[in-house]
């Protein structure tokens, strides 16, 4: 059997100004300063003899490794990504950027911005646009039924509020 995993795919290339401020301080971050940190450390460590045996060593050479794919994969992903900083021309329906606020069958709240993939954290309200939850959302207006597929079953949301804060307008 092979352990063979085909690379997950990109996603929709969208981000928001402050996701792609995160990617850039994350890429800068790397870069300019754990990357010099774990070289430092690497030649530290070869220094001091035997690298077979050496574990700081071969640590250090699997993080210099993980931080230059990680490095690779960010400076990639800035290059083909589209930041969308403008209010859509009907802030009344749900595009990509806008905060919803969805009431469920029971009255209960909760609100949630689509984002880009890269953006992604369910803790933050952060969903992405390739998510079930915000491909039905896209291009609903206010006051819309929503139907999501949902692993628990099928789901029924009311959009309650559409708000589009800190996008420009236009």
């Amino acid at each position: 059997m092979s352990r063979y995993r085909p690379p997950r795919t990109a996603g929709t290339p969208l981000i928001t100004p402050e996701g792609e401020a995160r990617l850039r301080a994350e890429l800068h971050e790397l870069w300019h300063v754990r990357r010099p940190q774990v070289t430092q450390a690497v030649s530290e460590a070869a220094a001091l003899g035997d690298r077979s045996e050496n574990a700081e060593y071969i640590y250090g050479k699997k993080m210099l490794r993980e931080i230059d794919g990680r490095v690779r994969f960010l400076t990639k992903r800035l290059e083909n990504l589209k930041v969308v900083d403008t209010r859509p021309g009907d802030p009344n329906k749900v595009y990509f950027g806008a905060w919803v606020t969805l009431e469920d069958e029971e009255g209960n709240e909760s609100r949630y911005r689509i984002v880009g993939p890269d953006e992604l954290d369910l803790k933050q309200g952060l969903i992405s646009i390739d998510s079930p939850l915000a491909r039905a959302l896209v291009g609903k207006a206010l006051d819309a039924e929503v139907r999501v597929q949902a692993p628990g079953g099928e789901q029924e949301f009311y959009i309650t509020a559409i708000d589009y804060p800190g996008f420009s307008a236009d």
